[in-house]
């Protein structure tokens, strides 16, 4: 860090209070699992009530002497609030503590930095911690007063605030610039899908909804997945075959969380372009979660906020065998019929199948079901047909032509009509 603060440690003590003025409250037992996914070792739970945080301390002088004593008690080397705190209620915090203090913000972004690999993410999450940062620097360096004067002692005339202040400017100005680089080559990717008429299908969902391990088990691939939250941090992307349907993209993204800091959204937005460009949303509940409902409303909330909530969306509720009754792999329909629920385990493969075969019947509303007549010369079109598994029916006309009765999507066709110098009238077809 920058600034004089008490060294960091895996002793923690939590504390969370309900606040009687707001109206949606913060998960205690989430909290706790965010604690451990950052790998501290919590040894005491305090908890209590009030109408409204104190100002200079956010709790009271009866719960901050509480809050001491168990840090004195456990030798604890940090204590973690459930909540947001500002930068002036942290500083007198740890100075009444005599340890490290972090609010909700400060412990999922150093949850990001433990699980950022990409070189995107990785300066995602510096930014996000950076901009955080600048606004706890102020008196952090009190103790050092402006330069001296005097021959070789003259200075900037800044003090060592200052220096700091303009020293995290210059390096939040040097990401940006390295941010808009990296943006501009997965817009570059991107356009090329688009070129390509490739769509891309995103996973969406509350952190630890089993999203990468969903995406291991469709796309055969061995992202990272485990039973915590944040485990996938940086966006991945594999191609997938889909039935009576074919190529298209599968994309996993970093989870959502209540309440996720505005920093990071406003952080990670490259990263959940892919989301709003999608194609198709698969919003990946835990359905042995029994606030599974709660936390798909929150995960629309920030669907709402980055501009994704139009996107077409197919609910997928994970992890059927960790359920109680003996939920079998289900696929539901709206009331036009078209697929909005699917029942599923990643992690046994249960239900795989009808999600496949949801997923290419919602993004298959672009399918060509036609005839095609080609000529002798275009037999390479009609052979690519055939390898795609595209033709249903084929008869062969008076003069040598071969008509195709085929099914496929239309971006697929179109692919392969660029790809031959074919246009779609000479071979009587209207698209």
């Amino acid at each position: 860090m920058f600034f004089e603060r008490p060294d960091g440690g895996e002793i923690a003590v939590l504390v969370h209070i309900v606040l009687e003025a707001e109206q949606d409250q913060e998960d205690p037992l989430e909290f706790e699992e965010l604690v451990l996914s950052a790998g501290a070792e919590p040894v005491q739970y305090i908890k209590g009530t009030r109408k409204r945080p104190d100002a200079g301390h956010f709790v009271g002088s009866g719960k901050l002497e509480e809050i001491r004593a168990a840090v004195q008690q456990h030798n604890a080397e940090l204590v973690l609030f459930n909540h947001s705190l500002s930068p002036s209620q942290e500083r007198n915090l740890e100075k009444a503590l005599q340890c490290r203090v972090l609010d909700r913000t400060g412990l999922i972004l150093d949850i990001f930095a433990q699980r950022a690999r990409s070189y995107e993410g990785k300066l995602q999450v510096e930014l996000a911690q950076l901009e955080h940062t600048v606004t706890r620097l102020k008196r952090g360096w009190t103790h050092l007063d402006r330069q001296k004067g005097g021959i070789g002692l003259r200075g900037a005339g800044e003090t060592q605030l200052e220096l700091d202040q303009r020293m995290i400017r210059q390096r939040i100005k040097s990401i940006n610039k390295s941010l808009v680089k990296v943006r501009s080559q997965r817009q570059q990717g991107r356009r090329a899908r688009q070129r390509a008429d490739i769509p891309t299908v995103s996973l969406v969902g509350y952190t630890n909804a089993g999203k990468s391990s969903l995406f291991n088990a469709l796309a055969g691939a061995d992202t990272y997945a485990a039973d915590q939250l944040f485990a996938t941090l940086d966006s991945t992307l594999r191609r997938i075959e889909l039935p009576d349907f074919g190529a298209a993209i599968l994309a996993d993204t970093v989870g959502f969380i209540s309440h996720l800091p505005h920093k990071l959204v406003e952080a990670f937005r490259a990263t959940l372009e892919e989301t709003t460009q999608a194609a198709l949303l698969l919003h990946v509940i835990d359905a042995s979660n029994e606030h599974h409902e709660d936390l798909t409303e929150q995960v629309n909330d920030v669907l709402v906020e980055i501009g994704a909530e139009q996107v077409p969306c197919l609910r997928v509720y994970n992890k059927i065998d960790l359920l109680s009754e003996d939920r079998i792999p289900l696929l539901e329909r709206n009331h036009e019929g078209r697929p909005s629920r699917v029942w599923v385990s990643a992690r046994t493969g249960a239900g795989l199948d009808l999600l496949r075969s949801a997923i290419s019947e919602l993004l298959g509303d672009d399918v060509i079901e036609s005839s095609l007549h080609l000529s002798p010369m275009q037999g390479r079109l009609r052979a690519r047909l055939y390898a795609r598994g595209a033709v249903r029916s084929e008869h062969v006309e008076s003069g040598g032509n071969v008509c195709l009765d085929i099914r496929l999507p239309r971006h697929d066709l179109n692919r392969l009509l660029v790809d031959e110098g074919i246009t779609s009238e000479s071979i009587g077809l209207t698209l």
